[in-house]
Protein backbone atom coordinates (compact mmCIF):
# COMPACT_ATOMS: atom_id res chain seq x y z
CA UNK A 1 0.00 0.00 0.00
CA UNK A 2 2.85 2.38 0.76
CA UNK A 3 4.36 1.76 -2.68
CA UNK A 4 0.99 2.37 -4.35
CA UNK A 5 0.50 5.54 -2.36
CA UNK A 6 3.95 6.77 -3.35
CA UNK A 7 3.12 6.05 -7.02
CA UNK A 8 -0.01 8.21 -6.97
CA UNK A 9 1.83 10.98 -5.12
CA UNK A 10 4.56 10.95 -7.77
CA UNK A 11 2.04 11.03 -10.61
CA UNK A 12 0.17 13.96 -9.01
CA UNK A 13 3.39 15.90 -8.63
CA UNK A 14 4.30 15.29 -12.28
CA UNK A 15 0.84 16.43 -13.44
CA UNK A 16 1.03 19.58 -11.30
CA UNK A 17 4.43 20.36 -12.68
CA UNK A 18 3.16 19.88 -16.23
CA UNK A 19 0.21 22.18 -15.57
CA UNK A 20 2.54 24.79 -14.09
CA UNK A 21 4.85 24.62 -17.10
CA UNK A 22 1.89 24.92 -19.45
CA UNK A 23 0.61 27.94 -17.54
CA UNK A 24 3.97 29.67 -17.76
CA UNK A 25 4.09 28.95 -21.46
CA UNK A 26 0.64 30.54 -21.92
CA UNK A 27 1.75 33.64 -20.02
CA UNK A 28 4.77 33.97 -22.25
CA UNK A 29 2.53 33.66 -25.30
CA UNK A 30 0.28 36.43 -23.95
CA UNK A 31 3.28 38.72 -23.52
CA UNK A 32 4.18 38.19 -27.15
CA UNK A 33 0.69 39.05 -28.38
CA UNK A 34 0.21 42.62 -29.73
CA UNK A 35 -1.10 45.10 -27.16
CA UNK A 36 -3.90 47.36 -28.32
CA UNK A 37 -5.32 50.63 -27.08
CA UNK A 38 -8.60 52.35 -27.90
CA UNK A 39 -7.94 56.01 -28.71
CA UNK A 40 -10.70 58.64 -28.60
CA UNK A 41 -9.44 61.87 -30.17
CA UNK A 42 -11.10 65.16 -29.31
CA UNK A 43 -11.20 68.80 -30.28
CA UNK A 44 -12.56 72.00 -28.76
CA UNK A 45 -15.67 73.93 -29.77
CA UNK A 46 -15.50 77.63 -28.91
CA UNK A 47 -18.55 79.86 -28.62
CA UNK A 48 -18.36 83.64 -28.75
CA UNK A 49 -20.84 86.48 -29.01
CA UNK A 50 -20.56 89.77 -30.87
CA UNK A 51 -21.13 93.19 -29.33
CA UNK A 52 -21.82 92.09 -25.76
CA UNK A 53 -21.84 89.05 -23.50
CA UNK A 54 -24.58 86.46 -23.97
CA UNK A 55 -26.92 84.89 -21.46
CA UNK A 56 -30.37 85.72 -20.09
CA UNK A 57 -31.86 85.22 -23.56
CA UNK A 58 -30.02 88.25 -24.94
CA UNK A 59 -30.50 88.59 -28.68
CA UNK A 60 -26.85 88.66 -29.71
CA UNK A 61 -25.00 87.06 -32.61
CA UNK A 62 -23.58 83.75 -31.40
CA UNK A 63 -20.77 81.99 -33.30
CA UNK A 64 -19.34 78.48 -32.83
CA UNK A 65 -15.95 77.42 -34.17
CA UNK A 66 -13.99 74.16 -33.80
CA UNK A 67 -10.24 74.14 -33.13
CA UNK A 68 -7.82 71.24 -32.66
CA UNK A 69 -5.73 72.92 -29.97
CA UNK A 70 -5.93 75.78 -27.49
CA UNK A 71 -2.23 76.06 -26.75
CA UNK A 72 -0.43 79.25 -27.73
CA UNK A 73 -0.49 79.77 -31.48
CA UNK A 74 -2.16 81.88 -34.16
CA UNK A 75 -4.95 84.14 -32.97
CA UNK A 76 -8.43 82.68 -33.43
CA UNK A 77 -10.45 84.99 -35.66
CA UNK A 78 -14.14 84.29 -36.15
CA UNK A 79 -14.54 86.67 -39.08
CA UNK A 80 -14.08 83.98 -41.74
CA UNK A 81 -14.39 80.93 -39.51
CA UNK A 82 -17.17 79.33 -37.54
CA UNK A 83 -20.90 79.33 -37.96
CA UNK A 84 -23.60 81.62 -36.61
CA UNK A 85 -25.98 79.26 -34.81
CA UNK A 86 -28.47 81.47 -33.03
CA UNK A 87 -31.01 81.61 -35.87
CA UNK A 88 -32.07 78.01 -35.19
CA UNK A 89 -30.17 76.71 -32.17
CA UNK A 90 -29.43 77.96 -28.70
CA UNK A 91 -26.10 78.29 -26.93
CA UNK A 92 -27.84 76.53 -24.02
CA UNK A 93 -27.32 72.88 -24.92
CA UNK A 94 -26.29 69.40 -23.74
CA UNK A 95 -23.07 67.75 -24.93
CA UNK A 96 -22.08 64.11 -24.49
CA UNK A 97 -19.26 62.54 -26.47
CA UNK A 98 -19.51 63.97 -29.97
CA UNK A 99 -23.22 64.82 -30.01
CA UNK A 100 -25.20 67.87 -28.92
CA UNK A 101 -28.80 67.60 -27.71
CA UNK A 102 -31.28 70.43 -27.27
CA UNK A 103 -34.71 71.89 -27.87
CA UNK A 104 -34.18 74.30 -30.79
CA UNK A 105 -35.97 77.62 -31.21
CA UNK A 106 -38.85 75.90 -32.96
CA UNK A 107 -39.67 74.53 -29.46
CA UNK A 108 -41.51 71.54 -30.88
CA UNK A 109 -38.89 68.78 -30.87
CA UNK A 110 -35.72 67.32 -29.40
CA UNK A 111 -32.71 67.53 -31.72
CA UNK A 112 -29.49 65.53 -31.79
CA UNK A 113 -26.72 67.04 -33.90
CA UNK A 114 -23.00 67.16 -34.56
CA UNK A 115 -20.99 70.30 -35.18
CA UNK A 116 -18.68 69.22 -38.00
CA UNK A 117 -16.65 71.37 -40.36
CA UNK A 118 -18.05 74.37 -38.49
CA UNK A 119 -21.60 73.48 -39.44
CA UNK A 120 -24.55 71.98 -37.57
CA UNK A 121 -25.38 68.54 -38.99
CA UNK A 122 -28.64 67.12 -37.65
CA UNK A 123 -28.43 63.43 -36.79
CA UNK A 124 -31.96 62.76 -35.55
CA UNK A 125 -35.00 64.58 -34.24
CA UNK A 126 -37.99 63.61 -32.13
CA UNK A 127 -41.17 65.68 -32.00
CA UNK A 128 -42.61 66.29 -28.54
CA UNK A 129 -44.97 63.77 -27.02
CA UNK A 130 -47.42 64.75 -24.30
CA UNK A 131 -44.87 66.96 -22.54
CA UNK A 132 -43.62 70.21 -24.03
CA UNK A 133 -40.31 71.92 -23.26
CA UNK A 134 -39.16 75.45 -24.01
CA UNK A 135 -35.85 76.40 -25.60
CA UNK A 136 -33.23 76.95 -22.86
CA UNK A 137 -35.65 76.06 -20.07
CA UNK A 138 -35.21 72.46 -18.91
CA UNK A 139 -33.00 70.56 -16.50
CA UNK A 140 -31.28 67.32 -17.47
CA UNK A 141 -29.40 64.32 -16.10
CA UNK A 142 -27.87 61.24 -17.69
CA UNK A 143 -29.26 58.05 -16.13
CA UNK A 144 -26.88 55.86 -18.16
CA UNK A 145 -24.88 56.24 -21.36
CA UNK A 146 -28.00 56.52 -23.53
CA UNK A 147 -30.91 57.52 -21.26
CA UNK A 148 -31.39 61.26 -20.89
CA UNK A 149 -33.86 62.61 -18.33
CA UNK A 150 -35.39 66.06 -18.89
CA UNK A 151 -37.43 67.94 -16.27
CA UNK A 152 -39.05 71.39 -16.16
CA UNK A 153 -42.18 73.26 -15.16
CA UNK A 154 -45.04 72.93 -17.63
CA UNK A 155 -46.35 75.84 -19.69
CA UNK A 156 -48.50 77.17 -16.86
CA UNK A 157 -45.65 76.66 -14.35
CA UNK A 158 -48.01 74.85 -12.00
CA UNK A 159 -46.58 71.34 -12.38
CA UNK A 160 -43.22 69.70 -13.13
CA UNK A 161 -43.10 67.31 -16.09
CA UNK A 162 -40.45 64.78 -17.09
CA UNK A 163 -39.41 62.89 -20.23
CA UNK A 164 -36.86 60.13 -20.74
CA UNK A 165 -35.15 59.85 -24.14
CA UNK A 166 -33.12 57.05 -25.68
CA UNK A 167 -30.37 59.10 -27.30
CA UNK A 168 -29.41 56.28 -29.65
CA UNK A 169 -32.46 57.00 -31.79
CA UNK A 170 -34.13 59.84 -29.80
CA UNK A 171 -37.17 57.73 -28.95
CA UNK A 172 -39.29 58.86 -26.02
CA UNK A 173 -38.98 56.01 -23.53
CA UNK A 174 -41.48 57.35 -21.02
CA UNK A 175 -42.90 60.65 -19.76
CA UNK A 176 -45.18 61.98 -17.10
CA UNK A 177 -46.02 64.64 -14.51
CA UNK A 178 -44.63 64.69 -10.98
CA UNK A 179 -46.54 65.34 -7.75
CA UNK A 180 -44.71 68.63 -7.20
CA UNK A 181 -47.08 71.55 -6.59
CA UNK A 182 -46.77 75.31 -6.11
CA UNK A 183 -46.19 76.13 -2.45
CA UNK A 184 -49.12 77.68 -0.59
CA UNK A 185 -49.18 81.44 -0.94
CA UNK A 186 -47.07 81.52 -4.10
CA UNK A 187 -48.00 81.79 -7.77
CA UNK A 188 -45.68 79.71 -9.95
CA UNK A 189 -42.86 77.21 -9.98
CA UNK A 190 -39.38 78.14 -11.13
CA UNK A 191 -39.22 77.41 -14.85
CA UNK A 192 -36.35 74.95 -14.91
CA UNK A 193 -34.77 73.93 -11.62
CA UNK A 194 -31.77 71.60 -11.30
CA UNK A 195 -31.79 67.79 -11.53
CA UNK A 196 -29.17 65.19 -10.59
CA UNK A 197 -29.23 61.40 -10.84
CA UNK A 198 -27.51 59.16 -8.27
CA UNK A 199 -26.83 55.82 -9.90
CA UNK A 200 -25.80 54.02 -6.69
CA UNK A 201 -29.40 53.85 -5.43
CA UNK A 202 -31.36 54.88 -8.56
CA UNK A 203 -32.51 58.20 -7.12
CA UNK A 204 -33.34 61.45 -8.89
CA UNK A 205 -32.91 64.74 -6.99
CA UNK A 206 -34.83 67.76 -8.27
CA UNK A 207 -34.16 71.21 -6.78
CA UNK A 208 -36.77 73.94 -7.28
CA UNK A 209 -38.73 76.75 -5.61
CA UNK A 210 -41.98 78.66 -5.93
CA UNK A 211 -42.14 82.35 -6.78
CA UNK A 212 -44.34 85.39 -7.41
CA UNK A 213 -44.17 87.84 -10.29
CA UNK A 214 -42.05 87.73 -13.43
CA UNK A 215 -38.53 88.62 -14.52
CA UNK A 216 -36.41 90.86 -12.34
CA UNK A 217 -39.42 91.77 -10.23
CA UNK A 218 -40.11 88.18 -9.22
CA UNK A 219 -39.65 87.08 -5.63
CA UNK A 220 -38.73 83.57 -4.49
CA UNK A 221 -39.33 81.46 -1.44
CA UNK A 222 -36.72 81.98 1.26
CA UNK A 223 -35.31 78.45 0.76
CA UNK A 224 -35.51 76.06 -2.17
CA UNK A 225 -37.15 72.62 -2.17
CA UNK A 226 -35.66 69.15 -2.67
CA UNK A 227 -37.76 66.41 -4.29
CA UNK A 228 -36.43 62.84 -4.36
CA UNK A 229 -37.72 60.31 -6.92
CA UNK A 230 -37.28 56.64 -7.69
CA UNK A 231 -35.34 56.81 -10.95
CA UNK A 232 -37.05 53.83 -12.55
CA UNK A 233 -40.65 54.78 -11.81
CA UNK A 234 -40.27 58.56 -11.27
CA UNK A 235 -42.51 58.20 -8.23
CA UNK A 236 -41.75 60.90 -5.66
CA UNK A 237 -40.43 59.40 -2.43
CA UNK A 238 -39.74 62.57 -0.47
CA UNK A 239 -40.15 66.35 -0.74
CA UNK A 240 -38.98 69.04 1.69
CA UNK A 241 -37.65 72.59 2.04
CA UNK A 242 -33.89 72.72 2.58
CA UNK A 243 -32.34 74.86 5.33
CA UNK A 244 -28.77 75.25 4.04
CA UNK A 245 -29.07 77.88 1.27
CA UNK A 246 -31.58 80.32 -0.19
CA UNK A 247 -31.27 79.37 -3.86
CA UNK A 248 -29.41 77.00 -6.16
CA UNK A 249 -27.15 78.44 -8.85
CA UNK A 250 -28.27 78.41 -12.48
CA UNK A 251 -31.88 77.53 -11.77
CA UNK A 252 -33.05 79.29 -14.95
CA UNK A 253 -31.05 77.07 -17.33
CA UNK A 254 -30.75 73.68 -15.65
CA UNK A 255 -27.00 73.22 -16.41
CA UNK A 256 -27.49 73.94 -20.12
CA UNK A 257 -25.11 76.89 -19.78
CA UNK A 258 -23.04 76.01 -16.75
CA UNK A 259 -22.24 73.03 -14.55
CA UNK A 260 -23.54 73.38 -11.00
CA UNK A 261 -23.58 69.76 -9.74
CA UNK A 262 -21.10 66.90 -9.51
CA UNK A 263 -20.38 63.62 -7.71
CA UNK A 264 -17.05 62.80 -6.05
CA UNK A 265 -15.33 59.41 -5.92
CA UNK A 266 -17.31 58.41 -2.83
CA UNK A 267 -20.64 59.08 -4.50
CA UNK A 268 -21.40 62.29 -2.60
CA UNK A 269 -23.52 64.83 -4.51
CA UNK A 270 -22.53 68.51 -4.54
CA UNK A 271 -24.69 71.49 -5.51
CA UNK A 272 -23.65 75.10 -6.13
CA UNK A 273 -25.96 77.50 -4.29
CA UNK A 274 -25.97 80.88 -2.58
CA UNK A 275 -27.39 82.94 0.27
CA UNK A 276 -28.64 86.52 0.00
CA UNK A 277 -26.60 88.56 2.46
CA UNK A 278 -26.98 92.35 2.60
CA UNK A 279 -28.08 92.51 -1.05
CA UNK A 280 -25.13 90.33 -2.09
CA UNK A 281 -25.24 86.71 -3.29
CA UNK A 282 -22.73 84.69 -1.27
CA UNK A 283 -21.81 81.37 -2.88
CA UNK A 284 -22.03 78.02 -1.13
CA UNK A 285 -21.17 74.46 -2.15
CA UNK A 286 -23.61 72.06 -0.49
CA UNK A 287 -23.24 68.29 -0.10
CA UNK A 288 -25.60 65.32 0.11
CA UNK A 289 -23.62 62.31 1.30
CA UNK A 290 -23.95 58.95 -0.42
CA UNK A 291 -27.07 57.14 0.75
CA UNK A 292 -28.57 60.31 2.28
CA UNK A 293 -31.34 62.48 0.83
CA UNK A 294 -30.81 65.78 2.70
CA UNK A 295 -27.89 68.18 2.72
CA UNK A 296 -25.20 67.69 5.31
CA UNK A 297 -25.94 70.21 8.07
CA UNK A 298 -23.51 73.12 8.21
CA UNK A 299 -21.38 71.88 5.31
CA UNK A 300 -20.06 74.48 2.86
CA UNK A 301 -17.26 73.51 0.49
CA UNK A 302 -16.86 77.01 -0.97
CA UNK A 303 -14.58 78.68 1.54
CA UNK A 304 -14.32 82.47 2.00
CA UNK A 305 -17.01 83.40 -0.52
CA UNK A 306 -16.93 87.00 -1.72
CA UNK A 307 -19.80 86.63 -4.18
CA UNK A 308 -21.90 84.22 -6.20
CA UNK A 309 -20.57 80.77 -7.13
CA UNK A 310 -21.33 80.35 -10.84
CA UNK A 311 -19.79 77.11 -12.13
CA UNK A 312 -18.14 74.01 -10.65
CA UNK A 313 -16.10 71.24 -12.31
CA UNK A 314 -14.78 68.28 -10.35
CA UNK A 315 -11.13 67.47 -11.09
CA UNK A 316 -10.76 64.47 -8.80
CA UNK A 317 -8.96 63.98 -5.47
CA UNK A 318 -11.12 66.58 -3.78
CA UNK A 319 -10.27 69.45 -6.16
CA UNK A 320 -12.97 71.61 -7.77
CA UNK A 321 -12.44 74.23 -10.48
CA UNK A 322 -14.79 77.16 -9.90
CA UNK A 323 -15.89 80.37 -11.60
CA UNK A 324 -17.36 82.97 -9.25
CA UNK A 325 -18.06 86.66 -8.80
CA UNK A 326 -16.56 89.12 -6.34
CA UNK A 327 -19.37 91.32 -5.03
CA UNK A 328 -16.85 93.67 -3.41
CA UNK A 329 -15.85 94.95 -6.85
CA UNK A 330 -17.65 98.16 -7.84
CA UNK A 331 -18.18 100.02 -11.11
CA UNK A 332 -19.52 103.34 -12.37
CA UNK A 333 -23.27 103.62 -11.86
CA UNK A 334 -23.65 106.31 -14.54
CA UNK A 335 -24.84 108.81 -11.95
CA UNK A 336 -21.51 109.99 -10.60
CA UNK A 337 -21.26 107.18 -8.07
CA UNK A 338 -20.50 103.47 -7.91
CA UNK A 339 -22.47 100.25 -7.64
CA UNK A 340 -21.75 96.55 -7.11
CA UNK A 341 -20.30 95.09 -10.31
CA UNK A 342 -22.70 92.16 -10.58
CA UNK A 343 -24.11 92.58 -14.10
CA UNK A 344 -23.48 90.13 -16.95
CA UNK A 345 -20.95 92.49 -18.54
CA UNK A 346 -19.24 93.51 -15.29
CA UNK A 347 -15.53 92.79 -14.84
CA UNK A 348 -15.85 91.03 -11.51
CA UNK A 349 -15.63 87.31 -12.29
CA UNK A 350 -12.67 85.03 -11.64
CA UNK A 351 -11.47 81.41 -11.40
CA UNK A 352 -10.19 79.49 -8.40
CA UNK A 353 -9.50 75.93 -7.27
CA UNK A 354 -11.24 74.63 -4.17
CA UNK A 355 -9.56 71.85 -2.19
CA UNK A 356 -12.33 70.03 -0.34
CA UNK A 357 -9.80 68.15 1.77
CA UNK A 358 -8.02 71.19 3.18
CA UNK A 359 -11.05 73.50 2.88
CA UNK A 360 -9.02 76.11 1.03
CA UNK A 361 -9.55 78.08 -2.15
CA UNK A 362 -6.80 79.38 -4.44
CA UNK A 363 -7.33 82.00 -7.11
CA UNK A 364 -5.88 81.33 -10.57
CA UNK A 365 -2.67 83.24 -11.22
CA UNK A 366 -0.40 83.71 -14.21
CA UNK A 367 3.21 84.89 -14.03
CA UNK A 368 2.95 85.47 -10.29
CA UNK A 369 -0.17 87.65 -10.22
CA UNK A 370 -3.94 87.15 -10.12
CA UNK A 371 -5.49 86.85 -13.55
CA UNK A 372 -7.59 89.96 -14.20
CA UNK A 373 -11.33 89.91 -13.57
CA UNK A 374 -13.43 88.73 -16.49
CA UNK A 375 -16.83 89.79 -17.78
CA UNK A 376 -19.54 87.24 -18.42
CA UNK A 377 -21.74 85.84 -15.67
CA UNK A 378 -23.21 82.83 -17.41
CA UNK A 379 -21.92 79.85 -19.38
CA UNK A 380 -19.17 77.27 -18.91
CA UNK A 381 -15.98 79.12 -19.77
CA UNK A 382 -13.75 76.23 -18.72
CA UNK A 383 -13.20 72.66 -19.93
CA UNK A 384 -11.48 69.82 -18.07
CA UNK A 385 -9.59 67.34 -20.25
CA UNK A 386 -9.15 64.36 -17.95
CA UNK A 387 -6.70 62.57 -20.25
CA UNK A 388 -4.34 65.56 -20.09
CA UNK A 389 -5.27 66.40 -16.49
CA UNK A 390 -5.56 70.02 -17.59
CA UNK A 391 -8.23 72.72 -17.44
CA UNK A 392 -8.64 75.19 -20.30
CA UNK A 393 -10.37 78.41 -19.25
CA UNK A 394 -11.11 81.66 -21.02
CA UNK A 395 -11.36 85.26 -19.87
CA UNK A 396 -12.62 88.57 -21.24
CA UNK A 397 -10.59 91.20 -19.43
CA UNK A 398 -11.03 94.95 -19.63
CA UNK A 399 -7.46 95.68 -20.70
CA UNK A 400 -6.66 92.88 -23.14
CA UNK A 401 -8.19 90.76 -25.87
CA UNK A 402 -9.94 87.50 -24.90
CA UNK A 403 -7.49 84.76 -23.96
CA UNK A 404 -7.42 81.08 -22.96
CA UNK A 405 -5.28 79.90 -20.05
CA UNK A 406 -4.23 76.31 -19.30
CA UNK A 407 -4.11 74.98 -15.73
CA UNK A 408 -2.06 71.83 -15.08
CA UNK A 409 -3.90 70.07 -12.24
CA UNK A 410 -0.93 67.96 -11.13
CA UNK A 411 1.63 70.78 -10.89
CA UNK A 412 -0.61 73.81 -10.36
CA UNK A 413 1.18 75.60 -13.20
CA UNK A 414 -0.82 78.01 -15.38
CA UNK A 415 0.27 78.70 -18.97
CA UNK A 416 -1.09 81.20 -21.46
CA UNK A 417 -2.93 79.62 -24.37
CA UNK A 418 -4.42 80.93 -27.57
CA UNK A 419 -5.78 84.46 -27.91
CA UNK A 420 -9.10 85.34 -29.53
CA UNK A 421 -9.54 88.28 -31.88
CA UNK A 422 -10.77 91.51 -30.36
CA UNK A 423 -14.44 92.39 -30.78
CA UNK A 424 -15.67 88.98 -29.67
CA UNK A 425 -16.90 88.03 -26.22
CA UNK A 426 -15.77 84.65 -25.00
CA UNK A 427 -18.64 82.41 -23.84
CA UNK A 428 -17.89 78.68 -23.89
CA UNK A 429 -15.27 75.97 -24.28
CA UNK A 430 -16.55 72.45 -24.90
CA UNK A 431 -14.48 69.28 -25.29
CA UNK A 432 -15.95 67.25 -28.16
CA UNK A 433 -15.00 63.62 -28.70
CA UNK A 434 -14.46 62.18 -32.17
CA UNK A 435 -14.77 58.60 -33.46
CA UNK A 436 -12.64 56.13 -31.52
CA UNK A 437 -10.11 53.84 -33.17
CA UNK A 438 -7.79 51.03 -32.04
CA UNK A 439 -4.00 51.23 -32.29
CA UNK A 440 -1.41 48.49 -31.80
CA UNK A 441 1.23 49.47 -29.27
Amino acid sequence: MKKLSFYFTLMAALMLGSATLTSCSDDDDDKNEPQTEVVTPYHFDLTVTVGQQGGMARKVTTIMHSVDSLTAGPEVNFMAEGSEINATYSMETILKGKYYYQVPFSADRFTKFEFKNDRVQVVQEQVFGQNKFGTRNYAHAWMNDNTLLLMAADGDKKHVVWTKLDTNDMRILSEGTTDIAVAEGWENLTTTGIVAYRESDDRVFYFYYSKKGKGKNASNEDYFHVAVFNGSTMKMEKEFVNTEANEMTGSAYGELLQQTTFFDEQGNLYLAAFDNVDKKEMGKLLRIKKGETDFEKGYNGFANADGKLLTVQYLGNGKVFTYSRNDNVTEDDGKGGTKIANAIDSYSHYYSVVDLNTKTRTRMQFAGRDIDYSSGRFSQRSAFVKKENKVYFGVNTAAAQPCVYIYDVATGHVAEGVKLAEGYYFEQIRVVEEDSYTVVK
